[in-house]
């Protein structure tokens, strides 16, 4: 419904785009919204319809932070309960979970959690025009939503350090420096970029290799090369004896489009142990 505080849409093509839906406050972050986003990425991870993902904001900003109406409590937990059912996680099921490429389309700022849930997506098209930061540090409090874990895997310590300990906003043209960007474009462009990789990634890639490839990838920076290479073995003994195995060279000498059979769902393996 047009008044959610975010909106989920699936094209034909196996695109799904979510959309953080309170523009008038700069999409920042309600309890309503972090619910309902992580019930969205719950739908995208079992959904095999499913394909890819998008996340985007709507209106000028992907995501402003915390709400902070009521300054002075913005982080006053005890009208919640205080801490008995308090995480810091902020959402139940982060984008790295899902089994599926997920993209975030940071159409404008992204400040605080809103820049902290952009790390937790596969990849960023960042508009050139916005602020972003993790500026925690400087509203008394640190920064959240697995943040600290995120952060150093995607951009190493020391530029996590400088993002995460000054509590700088940063413009979009310092996006490249720092790491955080795999795209930087016009603000109008960054869904459409968002979209093109989204749809031929939705078409040309076999779903259950992105799935367990994405797993891998994300646990990766915990695991030894030997514990890599004994990870990457057990997952092509189970990859390589399926049809998709056989479609995806099949269809790319054919020059067609592939007919995948494999779902996440129904043929996910059993994850290699050490």
């Amino acid at each position: 419904m047009p008044n959610e505080s975010v909106l989920f849409d699936l094209d034909s093509s196996g695109v799904a785009t979510i959309t953080l839906n309170r523009p008038d406050q700069l999409n920042t972050c309600s309890g309503d919204l972090l619910t309902r986003l992580g019930e969205c990425y719950r739908r995208c991870d079992e959904d095999d319809a499913v394909r890819t993902v998008i996340v985007t904001g709507a209106g000028r900003a992907f995501c402003a932070g915390a709400d902070m109406t009521e300054a002075a409590k913005t982080f006053d937990l005890s009208a919640s309960g205080g801490f008995d059912d308090f995480s810091a996680a902020g959402i139940d099921f982060p984008a790295f979970k899902i089994r599926k490429l997920v993209i975030a389309a940071v159409n404008g700022h992204a400040i605080g959690i809103g820049m902290s849930l952009a790390m937790q997506c596969d990849l960023r098209i960042f508009a050139s025009e916005g602020k972003y930061g993790i500026v925690q540090v400087r509203r008394g409090v640190m920064g959240d939503a697995y943040s600290h874990w995120t952060m150093v895997r995607l951009v190493g310590l020391a530029r996590a350090a400088e993002i995460m300990l000054t509590g700088k906003t940063f413009r979009g043209d310092e996006l490249e420096r720092l790491g955080v960007a795999n795209q930087i474009v016009p603000a109008a462009d960054v869904l459409r970029t968002a979209r093109e990789i989204a749809t031929d990634s939705a078409i040309h890639a076999a779903p259950l290799s992105v799935a367990v490839s994405k797993r891998l990838l994300w646990e990766s920076m915990e695991l030894t090369a030997e514990q890599v290479e004994h990870r990457e073995t057990e997952l092509h003994k189970h990859i390589m004896t399926s049809p998709d195995a056989i479609e995806g060279p099949v269809a790319h000498m054919e020059r067609r489009a592939p007919k995948w059979s494999l779902r996440v769902s129904n043929d996910w393996p059993d994850w290699p142990e050490d």
